[in-house]
């Protein structure tokens, strides 16, 4: 229902034809204000349908709203729920990462050590390549191979000798003894002149175990099956074949004789010229005009790692001192030899004699030439 103020918003203000003091004027204003009044009734309908209209749609737009918030709850707590669930399984992943590493290095560190083995090993084989060839032959000697050493090296020692003194070799062993229990030896060296000498053992420290770690030597190679010529040609000849590329070789820093093995060392600038020559092994080097096939073979460095000695006495061996200087060298030391080569004496046949005037300072050299025999 409306007011006579909701009639007053609507109402028509312009002059009407119909006069209102007249039935038919009131008649006509009655019928155009109820007119009015069916319209505005419309339009409450239509007013009170779309607010209907409205408030379903916001009902439903709040349940769906409802529905979707729940929804969202329930992705989000799923999202966390497989976060959670990945994260356990990076975590592991992470630890099987870890665990594998470990093995990984586990395995690393003993291939490295199989690796240094190896290495060590394959020296070792490479041991019979570096020792030049020497030709052998059967003297009709035989032993029980149980009393065969594994490995022989030949002592050489240097003695000392301080001047005044000598030493004499016996060929027997008891005579060596006899000489040092007389002690006190008088030498006639004619025209009235006589010396008192006094005889003492000698005594060397020899090596009664020795323990050697060898390594090849990356950098020098053995040259052996070398000919009988010059020293300074080969020498020569040598390094200037092992320097040449052609050859396999490179820039040679040194080339030396080795005197007591009749082999040569050749020392080069760089580590890796010496491989691949040993690896070839024979090499035909031209000397003096002529080709010469030689053996390259790996050049072993040692170290010592346990070294055990022993005092020896010398069996045959007797050490003079207190020998004065009357007369020239040659002519004492043969006098000396001739007084103790007599049985007379106490001397016995000399193998070998050694006279070092006084200040003078000299070394003799021992060398195993055979069991139980000195030099």
């Amino acid at each position: 229902m409306s007011s006579d103020e909701d009639f007053s918003v609507v109402m028509d203000t312009t002059p009407s034809p119909l006069c209102e003091d007249t039935v038919e004027g009131i008649q006509g204003v009655t019928a155009n204000y109820k007119r009015k009044y069916e319209q505005l009734q419309q339009e409450q309908k239509e007013l009170v349908t779309a607010r209907d209209d409205s408030r379903t749609m916001t009902e439903q737009c709040r349940r769906r709203s409802d529905k979707l918030a729940e929804a969202m709850k329930q992705d989000e707590q799923s999202y966390k729920d497989q976060l959670e669930i990945q994260k356990m399984k990076l975590n592991k992943l992470k630890q099987e990462e870890s665990d594998l590493m470990r093995e990984i290095q586990k395995v690393e560190d003993a291939l490295r050590e199989e690796q240094t083995t190896y290495n060590h090993l394959k020296q070792q084989t490479d041991v019979f390549t570096a020792v030049p060839e020497k030709n052998l032959v059967f003297n009709g000697l035989t032993e029980n191979a149980a009393n065969t050493d594994k490995f022989e090296m030949k002592a050489r020692i240097v003695y000392p000798m301080n001047g005044g003194t000598a030493l004499v070799t016996f060929e027997e062993e008891d005579v060596a003894k006899n000489i040092l229990q007389l002690k006190k030896h008088q030498v006639d060296l004619g025209d009235e002149c006589r010396i008192t000498l006094e005889a003492s053992p000698v005594h060397l420290m020899l090596p009664s175990l020795v323990e050697i770690d060898t390594e090849v030597c990356p950098r020098r190679i053995l040259v052996s099956n070398l000919p009988k010529v010059d020293t300074d040609t080969m020498l020569n000849r040598l390094e200037i074949h092992f320097s040449k590329t052609k050859n396999g070789g490179g820039e040679v820093e040194m080339c030396e004789m080795m005197p007591d093995s009749g082999t040569v060392v050749v020392t080069f600038m760089g580590e890796h010229v010496a491989k691949g020559l040993t690896e070839k092994e024979y090499h035909d080097v031209e000397i003096q005009k002529k080709k010469y096939r030689v053996r390259v073979t790996p050049f072993l460095n040692g170290n010592i790692t346990n070294l055990k000695t022993k005092m020896s006495m010398c069996r045959r061996t007797v050490l003079l001192t207190g020998i004065p200087d009357v007369m020239e060298r040659d002519s004492l030391q043969d006098m000396l030899e001739i007084h103790f080569q007599k049985n007379s004496n106490g001397g016995g046949e000399i193998e070998a004699f050694l006279y070092n005037p006084l200040g003078e300072h000299t070394g003799a050299l021992f060398e195993d030439v055979a069991p139980d025999t000195e030099k």
